[in-house]
């Protein structure tokens, strides 16, 4: 067996190698909720394994399996058990148990307590099965490895890794311990989880032929962060299978992810076969398992889907069927992106300290230019724009800077009246000097620009006209122009056209609601407003204004050149 680059990394001095040391020590005695442990249903970890073809009528004493992080055992346990079954089955029995089964199994776990629980499950576990309690140890102490997956070395690759890696946001991690994983790691980008370097570093351990199979949440394969990750599995990875696992009881506990199932092999790219929120009944699974591994796919293969080119360099995966991606496809080869065409996407302004910062316009007792009239989700809910008087402090001179104290002593007894819950934010102990500002600059001049505003979730596009007179909260996003008519432009977003780019490209949340972010916005395709003749100018305006949606949709239709397949697929009717 081949044997990987070592990844440790030396540490540069004393201080540093304590402060990993220190970081490594928290993370290895900290709570579920710190390292991001979740437990696995039974029933869908024993589909895992039989996706990543770890199933008992091979030879698994021939090969060699990588769980990555092995918590209360989800997988390690019936792991254990195929190989134990496949073993028997090969041998008799009477091999040498210890010579045969010590390389077959490689699993890591860094919280002490957990480690020890679950190491002794497997003693128990061999026991169980005839084995002596010291053979049983000997072969829990070869299976298992305390320590950081990300920095431990193992001495060889694998035929096949599967698991459920931690979901760790990089703020709960300690920087002498970010700093090294992302000189480690490539795909540790942006604001990346940490299950995004543990698919790296699995997928370089992974032996040519081999599987990877992971349930982990979905929103590396569209987001930003997982640019890197997938521009290195399209250079050198097949995605064989996708399973969307939204809203089905995946795990022993609710959980805000929205996870899916991948299995990656080591091999040329290919067809990805997808499914969708498979019903969790043992037989369906099993049957599931046996049709998605097949060679090739029945006739009657409902409800799996074969798509080519998921894959395609850094780009975001879609899943949707081939008429879906068909439209869409056509219509980025033919028309601009929103802001191509003359349009910005932007996102309302984050305080860090809402209940400070925003109050109704008559109680913040400021100077009256240090407070903006501010619009918030709930404000828009009926589609119209119903304020409730609600504004934000802006610090901000019109430099950019923060605006002197001395000069406004009104807003200075204000911020430091609530100054002890202001500093505690983030942004205000990385900057002391700038304690009072807002975590995002604010742009008077925004307020009084008329602009579309688009709530961060949604179910279907719900986009309002706002004609110039306030300032948009964090949880909305906005749309201006010096270009289009933004009444009009609302009609068109509203058409369907919004909500078929947003829905191919974010990933989707519990109750099939989307993500109408700024990086899925920023994808919509529309026309050029001066390449629009006048009278369908003045149509689409008319109609926008008179709301008569219906008559505008068909305006929209000729825009883009619509085929009646193509119109059912944006209304939802494709299959």
């Amino acid at each position: 067996m081949s044997r990987p680059a070592s990844p440790f990394i030396t540490a540069r001095n004393t201080q540093h190698l304590f402060a990993l040391a220190t970081a490594m020590e928290e993370m290895a005695n900290a709570s579920i909720e710190s390292r991001g442990a979740i437990y696995t249903q039974e029933g869908v970890v024993e589909f895992i394994l039989d996706l990543a073809g770890y199933t008992s009528d091979k030879s698994l004493h021939k090969q060699c399996l990588l769980e990555p992080a092995f918590g209360e055992g989800d997988f390690l346990l019936p792991a254990v058990d195929r190989l134990f079954k496949a073993w028997v089955r090969d041998t008799g029995n009477s091999g040498n148990i210890i010579k045969d089964l010590s390389p077959c199994i490689r699993a890591v776990e860094l919280h002490s307590a957990t480690f020890i629980r679950t190491q002794q499950a497997v003693i128990d576990r061999l026991i169980q099965y005839g084995i002596s309690a010291s053979v049983a140890s000997r072969l829990a102490a070869a299976w298992l490895v305390q320590g950081d997956f990300l920095l431990t070395e193992l001495s060889y690759n694998f035929d096949t890794i599967v698991g459920n890696p931690p979901y760790v946001r990089q703020e709960r991690i300690a920087d002498a311990l970010m700093k090294i994983y992302r000189e480690r790691f490539s795909t540790l980008y942006d604001r990346a989880d940490l299950y995004i370097p543990f698919i790296e570093r699995s997928l370089h351990l992974l032996k040519p032929g081999g599987n990877l199979a992971f349930i982990c949440a979905d929103r590396w394969m569209k987001n930003r962060y997982g640019s890197k990750l997938r521009q290195m599995i399209a250079d050198s990875f097949h995605l064989k299978v996708y399973v969307d696992m939204v809203d089905t009881p995946a795990f022993h506990s609710d959980v805000l992810a929205y996870p899916a199932i991948t299995v990656i092999a080591h091999q040329p790219a290919g067809m990805t076969r997808v499914v969708h929120r498979p019903e969790l009944t043992k037989r369906n699974l099993a049957a599931l398992a046996e049709t998605l591994a097949a060679p090739n796919l029945p006739a009657r293969r409902a409800p799996i889907r074969e798509i080519h080119s998921v894959l395609n360099g850094a780009e975001p995966w879609i899943f949707e069927s081939a008429d879906h991606l068909d439209v869409v496809r056509r219509l980025e080869h033919t028309f601009p992106t929103l802001e191509e065409a003359g349009c910005k996407v932007g996102i309302g302004v984050a305080t860090g300290a809402d209940k400070v910062f925003i109050a109704p316009m008559d109680e913040l007792n400021v100077e009256p230019d240090r407070k903006l009239p501010l619009v918030m989700t709930r404000d828009i809910m009926t589609g119209k724009i119903c304020w409730r008087g609600l504004g934000v402090i802006n610090p901000f001179a019109a430099d950019g800077g923060l605006v002197d104290l001395a000069h406004y002593p009104r807003l200075k007894r204000f911020l430091e009246k609530h100054k002890s819950e202001i500093i505690r934010r983030h942004c205000a102990k990385k900057a002391p000097a700038n304690w009072y500002r807002t975590i995002d600059r604010i742009y008077p001049e925004l307020a009084t620009r008329p602009k579309l505003l688009i709530p961060d979730i949604k179910g279907e596009a719900h986009i309002v006209y706002e004609p110039g007179e306030l300032y948009p909260h964090h949880n909305l996003y906005y749309i201006t122009s010096d270009k289009w008519d933004l009444q009009a432009l609302q009609a068109v977003l509203r058409s369907g056209i919004a909500h078929l780019f947003v829905s191919t490209y974010s990933t989707k949340m519990h109750g099939g609601y989307l993500r109408f972010q700024a990086q899925y916005l920023r994808r919509i395709r529309i026309p050029y407003w001066s390449q629009i003749s006048p009278d369908v100018k003045k149509e689409i305006i008319r109609s926008a204004k008179h709301g008569d949606q219906r008559t505008c949709n068909g305006i929209v239709s000729t825009l883009y050149g619509l085929t009646r397949k193509e119109i059912e697929v944006i209304q939802g009717k494709d299959n």
